[in-house]
């Protein structure tokens, strides 16, 4: 998964200090608050090494292209990608077989009420 959308960004829009934790809620889905408090834990429980490594995290992970999602709607398609890139194909393969069995009930709808239509089908066979 090489895609843009599928990448760690830090996100500077919604940061308080580098946009770390701000890059990581987006690309998980989770809150920014709990991940915030994540880190402030983890700093304290690591003795200020999870500090460093989210100051090189600032330094080393690219700034968000603003226009990397054209809305909420996507964003979170694409957070779904990244947590279970499976799971996401089985819901498209299942919402296109519920979209042909819908068209195939109106196309049975309709040629069983047109007889004229019916007869032209029969009719090439």
């Amino acid at each position: 998964m090489n895609s843009p959308r599928t990448t760690l960004y830090r996100d500077s829009h919604n940061a308080k200090i580098l946009g770390v934790c701000s890059g990581i809620s987006e690309y998980t889905g989770i809150n920014r608050t709990w991940v915030r408090l994540g880190a402030v834990f983890l700093a304290l429980a690591t003795q200020g090494f999870a500090l460093l490594a989210y100051i090189v995290a600032g330094f080393v992970l690219k700034k968000k292209p603003p226009y990397l999602y054209s809305d909420n709607q996507e964003q979170q398609y694409w957070q779904r990608v990244r947590q279970s890139p499976k799971r996401t194909a089985r819901e498209i393969r299942a919402r296109f077989r519920d979209i042909d069995r819908r068209l195939a009930d109106v196309e049975t709808y309709y040629v069983s009420n047109n007889p004229r239509l019916t007869a032209e089908i029969e009719e090439l066979r």
